[in-house]
């Protein structure tokens, strides 16, 4: 009996440390072996990368502050020029963020322009301001660019950022229309391929037509997602945070938060583009890499 007990193995609670450890080793490479397998299957590692050569957060900061400070004189203007009368550029911004109750009359208080500020514009500002609006959608061509890998476009095609310009202008003025036409279901349906639409063509249009459109496609639907994710975390965050801002800091808080939520928006549209690009490399059109 004692022969036997002695040359037994003692069991895996006895088993001494050393040999554990030695076990755990031996089964390490298998593990790393695995997750590694993974990673490569779904390429995330290449994802993230790509985010951080862009400088994904940065570029969307300055797209924030390109919106506040050029295109939303711009859009000020236009909208206050609306023959349907839909609220001025407030009632815009209200919809986009999807604010309702409180929040947004403070917002529309706070942001509402002169009712008289169309025949205050000259025509040396009206240019100025078309200006400061093509220098946003140069900024967004860059970004585009930058995505896709390509050399940044030629100036004499500064008419294909007016063109964009002028038919963004036209996408947000239509989803403001939509909010009186549709509710529900329907309006989600009708907001969510116009959008669609609109991204997948303009990555075309300002990247001169140097990417397939079935490439493009991925990177219009990821933003449109992420749009809307970004509306309800706006609904559920920005809502309160607005009036709270407004007791505490005034206007000064209320820009704080747009700018806020413009920074998402930013990241949502440069995001997005990135995220297509990705997924056709590395789940869709493999071949064409």
């Amino acid at each position: 009996m004692s022969g036997e007990s002695g040359g037994r193995e003692p069991d895996d609670g006895s088993r001494p440390p050393a040999t554990r450890a030695n076990g755990v080793r031996r089964h390490f490479p298998r593990v790393r072996h695995a997750v590694l397998a993974l990673e490569d299957r779904l390429g995330a590692f290449a994802l993230v990368r790509r985010g951080r050569d862009l400088e994904l957060m940065h570029r969307a900061m300055g797209f924030a502050t390109l919106s506040l400070v050029t295109l939303a004189p711009l859009l000020i203007v236009v909208a206050a020029a609306d023959p349907l009368g839909e609220g001025g550029f407030a009632y815009w911004l209200v919809d986009g963020m999807g604010l309702s109750g409180r929040s947004a009359r403070v917002l529309t208080d706070i942001i509402s322009p002169p009712v008289k500020v169309i025949s205050t514009t000259s025509v040396w500002g009206g240019v100025l301001l078309a200006v400061f609006g093509v220098s946003f959608a140069g900024s967004v061509q860059n970004g585009y660019e930058r995505i896709w890998g390509l050399p940044p476009g030629p100036w004499h095609r500064v008419w294909r950022q007016l063109t964009w310009l002028a038919v963004m202008t036209a996408y947000l003025y239509q989803e403001v229309l939509n909010r009186q036409e549709f509710e529900g279901l329907e309006r989600v349906a009708v907001s969510t391929s116009t959008g669609a639409l609109f991204f997948w063509w303009g990555q075309r249009f300002l990247l001169g037509g140097q990417v397939p459109w079935r490439r493009l496609l991925p990177g219009a639907i990821a933003t449109m997602v992420g749009l809307g994710g970004l509306r309800v975390f706006s609904n559920l965050v920005f809502t309160p945070l607005i009036v709270d801002n407004a007791v505490s800091y005034g206007t000064v808080g209320i820009v704080l938060v747009v700018e806020s939520w413009l920074t998402g928006v930013g990241f949502v549209v440069y995001g997005g583009a990135m995220f297509g690009r990705w997924f056709c490399e590395h789940h869709w059109l493999p071949r064409l890499r």
